[in-house]
């Protein structure tokens, strides 16, 4: 490992990420990296890792490579491989205009939940669309103490259990992972939202991110929970040819998301790059161990 590795930091509506620029490959970072790096207090601290990588570098992205120059690694704050971060993609893209391999304008990303289509707009505030909601069947319920809510089950390249609460402390702490059943509904975890109504179309809503805790943003989340929304609504682009958005306020921000008649769902928000600099490569070996 050399020396010394390149690192920017950078935040999607306050969900923040360590970015490793690696182009090709050459660094491993394994699940302790991972969290040594995302720790608040030994490391530089995040939600997680943004790992930049050339798709044709990397064997899980070479496939992509044709419609995707750059794949987004992204490493849950615990180590853990995620198939996807809304916020994450949002501050890829800015990353990438900030080293000068892309401008304004409309770029590919290549994630592990598919190649992913971005806009960087002019005032700064980047576009993604984040693909089309699954809505599994069967019933899900979402617990915290001795309270019980019915939620939906909604997945957009990874899982989220969505529950309507009265007030956003009914979450609780939300350090650990609220109970979710049946467990069968989500054989590898789940993010878990509660949400709350602000208004018309205006939503707000709390996260606890599979792997992560508690965080100040989840664009996957957000999506998820407008998707909820609507069909909780009576609302259905698919049904009645009229795209429909929801504004959803999160802790760190807030992210305006919209789902078209085809189905595919946008989400647009801020992403910003607020340090970079180097991590000491012997320390970053010692502590993968």
């Amino acid at each position: 490992m050399s020396t010394r590795i390149a690192f920017l930091k950078g935040h999607g509506t306050e969900n923040d990420f360590v970015i490793v620029p690696d182009p090709e490959n050459a660094l491993v970072l394994g699940p302790a990296a991972v969290a040594a790096l995302c720790d608040r207090r030994a490391g530089i601290g995040g939600d997680g890792v943004l790992h930049v990588v050339r798709s044709a570098a990397h064997p899980e992205a070479a496939s992509m490579a044709a419609e995707a120059e750059w794949f987004m690694d992204y490493r849950n704050g615990d180590g853990s491989v995620a198939e996807m971060c809304g916020n994450g993609v949002r501050v890829f893209a800015h990353y990438l205009q900030h080293a000068g391999h892309v401008g304004e304008g409309d770029l590919a990303i290549a994630t592990r939940a598919g190649v992913k289509t971005v806009h960087i707009a002019k005032d700064g505030d980047i576009t993604v669309g984040m693909g089309r909601a699954r809505l599994p069947e069967g019933e899900v319920t979402v617990s915290v103490g001795e309270h019980s809510w019915p939620a939906r089950n909604v997945n957009m390249g990874n899982p989220h259990a969505v529950a309507f609460v009265d007030d956003l402390a009914h979450a609780g702490d939300l350090y650990t992972a609220p109970p979710v059943g049946p467990a069968a509904a989500y054989p590898d975890g789940v993010n878990v939202e509660f949400v709350v109504d602000r208004g018309p179309r205006h939503v707000a809503m709390r996260v606890h991110e599979r792997g992560s805790g508690e965080t100040r943003s989840c664009g996957t989340g957000a999506c998820a929970v407008a998707v909820a929304a609507a069909r909780r609504d009576g609302a259905d682009p698919a049904v009645t040819g009229t795209p429909v958005t929801y504004t959803v306020d999160l802790p760190g921000g807030r992210l305006v998301i919209s789902e078209r008649p085809d189905g595919e769902i946008e989400m647009t928000g801020p992403a910003v790059i607020v340090a970079e600099g180097e991590i000491d490569g012997n320390w970053l070996e010692n502590a993968a161990g």
